[in-house]
């Protein structure tokens, strides 16, 4: 028995659908056979398209460049001589006939191949073979190369030219200045994104700069004063950017947040223990600070009290680890400065007696490296910092050098700079986001000459270049890696920002294109709102709506806006007197405003109307005149007069 094919079903079908069926199931359409597609059929007309499309193109763009043959020949032979071009003419059509009877043999054989080909069609480079001048019998200088092969040897040669001169990538065609203060500008720092500057000073003080938030006024939205009357001596976002490290000249570095609130603050130590690994923190005033840059919540400090400490922002309440730095006898050694290795397995810290020290993060006990005349002894290094490949060391000494280490031969500097001042225990030293310039600043003293930021090629270490900042030292320089962009913190207060329009990105470039902000003086004439929201209704204040509409009304309102009455001219109006006036009460008021102070004496002043009142009596005389006693006055005589006036009785006695 055959099964029914398709069309038997539909012949038994070709009622329709019951209409009953429909009504109950409640929508029209029930019962029809569902579409089905062949997906191999799809594909095979979607791949026969792409072949047909790719063969008219293919044909189309022979023959553009058959018609630019033709007309180049023909040019050609205008400008040749009569015999010549005759010649000429006859072997290109010659050669171009023969081309074609080959092209079309290679046409008809190839529509096979093209059948399997699918996709877009080739590159005219790839498909067609080079022109050979001589063969073509054309006369005149060969065709210059290809614009795209022109362009790509010009970016190859600038490429390479930056790479041989990495002075090129230094973003200095354009700065800003931020004014931080008046005292010297001891610490800087820079979230990783780049997308707020925090700056610190002598005078306290820790200012926070949003480049995205700035316009060209240039003026930090937060001022603070985390550590009260200690210097700020370092600052330093962690990895996420979320904190940052402030360290002080105090014992007790603290740990804020973005916004400068207070994270942690490190607990201080028991300074009358000997052994400073048996307390529990610093006792003595900080140096530098250093974020891990690896493990979230570790960072380092190094102080006074000869120790370099690790912390945990989970448990400010002890440290972690304690390293002590000691000298070459074992004594005690107060280490200046200290950092982690790009990858945080070890630490470098380097001491007043001159000596740098390396150790392994986990070892506390023996330095890994210990170089113990890096720098000059007495003098302290102000910095130390690792490479972004790891394998080189930086050192800014107190003895005007900057001396460039290999880790893995540390046993002596690879290079070594003199004649950089240095006068602030704070000078750093920075490498290039590609790792091939060294930085770092110059001091000078008020009013000798100008601070410089100067550059040094890390493979010779030669003095490549230089920057004039400003008439005072420089103390902090940091090249961003992400904006490319050297920020400069200097000796008068001031914090500027090098930048390039093209090399650098975001940071500076977002603030300096936005323009001013004008402050807007009807803003002093809002009164404060206050919200009472249970009191009646009689007495609740309406909610303002709009600022500024509430402004303007203000602004027209003479008793809200304070506006002053202008002075009234004639005999006056509206129950005001009037300046000049011939009534009394204008008089009156005319003279109350005279200045009738009298600065001479007030005995000399009382007594000048005495004679005038004892001639004629008028107000006090005349009413003690009938109750007031008889004045009766001693009299004063001389020696002689009283002896004449004593008694006979008296006289004979004496």
């Amino acid at each position: 028995m055959e099964r029914p094919g398709p069309s038997d079903v539909t012949g038994s079908d070709a009622s329709g659908p019951d209409p009953q069926l429909a009504v109950t199931m409640g929508f029209t359409g029930f019962g029809k056979k569902a579409r089905t597609f062949d997906l191999e059929a799809m594909f095979e007309q979607t791949r026969r398209t792409a072949v047909e499309r790719s063969r008219k193109t293919l044909e189309a763009r022979e023959r553009e460049e058959e018609m630019n043959r033709e007309k180049e020949l023909r040019r050609q032979n205008e400008d040749l001589e009569p015999t010549s071009s005759g010649s000429n003419v006859a072997r290109a059509c010659s050669k171009s006939s023969s081309r074609d009877t080959s092209s079309s043999g290679s046409d008809e054989s190839s529509d096979s191949s093209d059948d399997e080909l699918i996709g877009p069609p080739l590159p005219l480079k790839m498909v067609e073979e080079p022109v050979n001048p001589m063969e073509e019998g054309v006369l005149g200088p060969l065709p210059p190369p290809l614009a795209e092969d022109v362009e790509e040897d010009d970016d190859d040669d600038g490429d390479s030219e930056e790479e041989e001169n990495p002075v090129r990538k230094i973003p200095d065609s354009h700065e800003i200045t931020l004014k931080h203060g008046t005292k010297t500008v001891s610490a800087l720092g820079l979230d990783p994104s780049g997308a707020r500057l925090v700056t610190g000073g002598y005078d306290y003080d820790v200012k926070f700069w949003d480049f995205a938030g700035m316009d060209a006024s240039f003026k930090a939205f937060r001022s603070l004063q985390p550590c009260e009357c200690h210097q700020i001596k370092s600052l330093q976002y962690s990895n996420t950017g979320d904190m940052i490290l402030v360290v002080s000249g105090s014992s007790q570095a603290k740990v804020i947040d973005r916004d400068g609130f207070e994270v942690m603050e490190c607990i201080k130590g028991d300074q009358y223990i000997v052994d400073m690994a048996n307390t529990k923190g610093h006792t003595a005033m900080l140096h530098t600070g250093s974020w891990h840059p690896k493990i979230k919540g570790e960072f380092m400090t190094c102080s006074n009290d000869a120790t370099v400490r690790t912390w945990e922002v989970e448990n400010p309440k002890k440290q972690k680890s304690v390293f002590k730095p000691r000298t070459m006898q074992g004594k005690k050694v107060i280490p200046t400065t200290c950092m982690y290795s790009r990858d945080g397995n070890l630490i470098a810290a380097a001491c007043q007696n001159g000596s740098i020290q390396i150790w392994d993060r986990n070892l506390t006990v023996h330095p890994k490296f210990h170089y113990k005349q890096a720098h000059d002894p007495g003098t302290d290094t102000s910095c130390v910092t690792f490479s972004y490949d790891g394998t080189v060391l930086a050192s800014r000494g107190g003895d005007d050098t900057l001396k460039l280490w290999d880790i893995r031969q540390f046993n002596k500097p690879l290079f070594s700079a003199s004649g950089l001042p240095t006068m602030f225990p704070m000078t750093d030293c920075c490498f290039s986001p590609d790792d091939k310039l060294i930085v770092t600043g110059t001091s000078v003293q008020r009013g000798c000459g100008s601070g410089k930021l100067v550059f040094f090629e890390r493979r010779t270490f030669q003095r490549v270049y230089e920057i004039d900042i400003t008439d005072a030292s420089v103390v902090r320089c940091l090249w961003h890696p992400k904006l490319n962009q050297i920020m400069v913190g200097t000796g008068n207060g001031l914090a500027k920002v090098y930048y390039d329009p093209n090399k650098s990105q975001r940071g500076a470039k977002l603030c300096v294109v936005k323009t001013q902000r004008k402050a807007k003086q009807a803003e002093t004439l809002t009164q404060d709102y206050i919200i009472t929201p249970h009191a009646l209704p009689m007495f609740r204040e309406p909610r303002q709506r709009s600022t500024r509409k509430q402004l303007e009304k203000d602004r027209l309102d003479p008793l809200k806006s304070h506006k002053p009455e202008p002075p009234v001219a004639g005999p006056g109006r509206g129950g005001r007197v009037g300046t000049h006036g011939g009534t009394l009460s204008s008089y009156i008021v005319k003279n109350i405003a005279l200045d009738k102070t009298d600065d001479s004496n007030p005995r000399e002043a009382i007594l000048r109307h005495a004679k005038a009142a004892e001639d004629n009596p008028y107000w006090v005389s005349p009413a003690y005149s009938k109750t007031q006693p008889k004045t009766m006055f001693a009299q004063v005589e001389s020696d002689d007069e009283e002896t004449k006036n004593e008694p006979e009785w008296k006289k004979r006695k004496i």
